[in-house]
């Protein structure tokens, strides 16, 4: 963007040559004897005048970088103007001050990246710095995927219906303000959880809700609406939100489109039976009046990944004929979750307790094992879908099965001299968790040609931490600390499945405009200052399966709200994030 002939620039060089004419008049004026006097009072207010010019313009200024606007254009090498927390100027600010300036050349200057599905939720309350993902640029987080940090009640605070211990809040804003007060560096959205709605008035049961459970969960959804919360997400693959019936969705669906929301869903199946969860989405979407997101789109499963192409051509088909439809998605070809995706939702009715108590019933287990390892189209079983060899344990509360971690299910099953389905049952069983897993299910092919989507944002459906302590005791999906740096590097740089303009579009405007977001998603003045700056050529992403646990490199510099978050390869200390509510300005 051009600077306007009356921008900064122009009355700074103004300034300038205003205070040096007065000095040049007062020394004139020095020279005639009868005004000595009243030009030394002239020359005293010239050089107050001239102390107030020499104020910084601005807080911040970012010079000659190549500044990616977010809307997929091509960059242009000019330098950004930050006051408090607002782009104040784009242009030329060679003539500027400012109290911090950062030479940007050579590196790409993009809005902050947004996270689409983020698990921080825990994390951020103990450890505010977000660590994993401010490494790679973002600046939003967006949690919701079914499960919110509210709507809670009594029992739900704990029965692990929060990823907290004894959560201190009730409501979802009051959870947001709860990190907002502890100090974020990032900043923080959330969609209202179906599940959690659901548990909130139903608890873990199988069956619909009654006509009046259903308008209280309608009025939770409601308030949570009037709170900010971006919509209504669901996670339908998971016990208790597996229960619930289309029309159930789609009524809690219709409060969130009142207040122009999102429905954003982990579908019903992402395998077997994926063309029809995705039709279940089209028709929630259009009955609601609702826009709809996929939750990291996929076709899960070897037999189904011929099916991305006609996931994609439908998804196209509705938007063609006036919906909204979008989709995110994480850069790599295994997903993850616990061992509740290789088991029937029926043993899991009433929560974790009654789940395990069943699997200790020797009838039930033999039932159990007899479905983990039968073909179905009635629930997702991701099991089946990875296969035994695609299956690996990452994650355990007890110290004394960590040893496993890292290994798959049939190589445990080698080791123990049974099966891979009885492995995954005695460990649920003895860790008392469902047991951190990480399921290979997708194609490399079908990964690209869905980056390549001009509706496709990202996600990286994980936490965000730091690389030390307690953190360490387990293994995370690698995508926590480097699917961003990862599309970056591999998918753009490397193999240039989209450009970096186009990669920049998607990880900023685009789903700040789904979200519905003001003043985000965008390098304009009048926007906030979130702003990721970066070197196209190094960014890397190095965490692995094997281990996860190493930041992205790469990022040089990371603003929130104004505030520099990250500096040279370094957190700050420094934690301006926000909550950032729906239809707000």
């Amino acid at each position: 963007m051009a600077a306007p002939f009356f921008g900064r620039a122009f009355f700074g060089r103004a300034f300038f040559e205003l205070s040096l004419y007065l000095t040049m008049l007062a020394e004139s004026l020095y020279r005639l004897p009868t005004m000595r006097t009243s030009s030394i009072s002239f020359a005293l207010v010239c050089l107050i005048l001239v102390a107030g010019c020499s104020k910084p313009d601005y807080d911040v200024i970012l010079s000659n970088g190549n500044v990616f606007d977010g809307n997929g254009t091509d960059p242009v090498q000019t330098d950004i103007g930050i006051r408090a927390d607002t782009i104040a100027f784009i242009g030329d600010l060679s003539l500027s001050s400012a109290g911090l300036e950062i030479d940007a050349t050579g590196l790409a200057v993009t809005p902050g990246f947004i996270n689409m599905l983020s698990w921080a939720t825990g994390n951020l309350v103990k450890d505010g710095r977000s660590l994993g993902d401010i490494a790679q640029g973002v600046t939003l987080e967006v949690f919701g995927e079914g499960w919110s940090e509210g709507p809670l009640n009594d029992a739900m605070k704990s029965d692990g219906s929060s990823l907290v211990d004894t959560p201190a809040w009730t409501t979802l804003r009051e959870y947001l303000a709860t990190l907002e007060n502890g100090g974020i560096s990032t900043n923080v959205a959330s969609f209202v959880g179906a599940t959690t709605v659901r548990i909130h008035e139903l608890g873990h049961e199988n069956r619909p809700p009654t006509p009046d459970e259903l308008d209280r969960m309608k009025a939770l959804v409601r308030q949570a609406m009037e709170e900010g919360a971006m919509g209504l997400g669901s996670s339908l693959i998971y016990a208790p939100a597996f229960y619930a019936d289309t029309d159930e969705l789609i009524e809690l669906a219709k409060v969130a489109a009142e207040y122009d929301g999102m429905y954003i869903s982990h579908m019903r199946s992402e395998g077997n039976q994926l063309l029809e969860a995705l039709e279940e989405l089209i028709t929630s979407s259009r009955e609601a009046g609702i826009r709809a997101e996929v939750y990291h789109l996929k076709a899960a499963g070897e037999a189904n990944w011929p099916k991305i192409d006609q996931a994609i051509e439908r998804i196209e088909q509705a938007r063609s004929e006036g919906q909204e439809i979008t989709a995110d998605m994480y850069t790599y070809i295994a997903g993850a979750t616990g061992l509740d995706a290789f088991m029937p939702p029926w043993v899991q009715e009433g929560g974790f307790g009654e789940w395990r108590t069943r699997l200790m019933d020797p009838d039930i287990r033999a039932k159990v094992l007899g479905e983990m390892r039968t073909p179905t189209n009635e629930w997702e079983n991701l099991g089946l879908g990875a296969g035994p060899e695609g299956i690996m344990v990452v994650g355990f509360e007890q110290d004394s099965l960590r040893y496993l971690i890292g290994k798959t299910l049939a190589e445990l099953a080698v080791e123990r001299g049974t099966t891979p389905e009885d492995v995954a049952i005695d460990l649920v069983i003895a860790d008392s968790t469902r047991v951190g897993t990480v399921y290979f299910l997708m194609s490399e092919e079908n990964v690209k040609k869905q980056i390549a989507l001009p509706w496709i944002s990202f996600d990286s459906d994980a936490e965000s931490m730091a690389p030390e302590g307690e953190n360490l005791k387990n293994n995370p999906h690698p995508r926590a600390y480097g699917n961003f740096a990862r599309l970056l590097a591999k998918y753009v740089r490397d193999e240039g499945v989209i450009s970096l303009q186009e990669a920049v579009r998607k990880l900023t405007s685009l789903p700040a405009d789904n979200l519905r977001l003001a003043r985000r998603g965008r390098l304009e003045v009048g926007h906030f200052a979130d702003i990721a700056i970066f070197d196209p050529e190094t960014i890397q992403d190095h965490a692995t399966f094997q281990e996860p646990h190493q930041l992205a490199t790469g990022m040089s510099h990371v603003f929130v709200n104004g505030v520099q978050v990250f500096k040279d390869g370094s957190h700050t200390g420094a934690f301006p994030g926000r909550a950032v509510l729906r239809g707000e300005n």
